[in-house]
């Protein structure tokens, strides 16, 4: 299976959060998405996880397409497993994935030189509502429930 093939079926929300300062970054790319490598087409519809994962939407093999597509460090992403969202689309079903650097600093220069800006929640409005739906999942997630 290749990249292309994978990120038909999957999206990634990249974070980093840094405990000390309890600040949540998230990377917004030049076409305004938060999700890598683009949004979701305009008709998807959020959907439960499926009974039975396929190959195609299986972390690990999405982790290492981000790191080969995007050239970064494999020991510096942890997929956040409790994440766990779907999207309905034409071509079927989507995995929404979260990777989190596990980074002292965000790796500002890395997603910079991908063509995307580390940002806080406060300054990401304007962009979609379902995307910034799912970063205050994320958001629940981490810093609520203390990942």
């Amino acid at each position: 299976m290749t990249t292309q093939d994978i990120f038909a079926h999957n999206r990634v929300i990249l974070t980093h959060f840094d405990s000390y300062s309890t600040a949540l970054l998230f990377p917004r790319w030049t076409n305004k998405s938060l999700l890598w490598p683009e949004a979701l087409p305009d008709s998807a519809t959020p959907m439960p996880a499926p009974g039975t994962i396929e190959p195609e939407h299986v972390a690990n093999a999405v982790k290492q397409a981000v790191v080969e597509r995007c050239g970064l460090n494999a020991e510096e992403l942890e997929h956040v497993g409790e994440f766990n969202h779907w999207a309905q689309t034409e071509s079927g079903p989507v995995r929404i994935h979260l990777l989190r650097f596990t980074t002292l600093d965000a790796p500002k220069e890395a997603i910079d030189a991908l063509g995307a800006e580390f940002k806080p929640m406060s300054l990401l409005r304007g962009s979609a509502m379902s995307e910034l739906l799912l970063l205050r999942e994320v958001f629940n997630l981490i810093v609520g429930g203390g990942k």
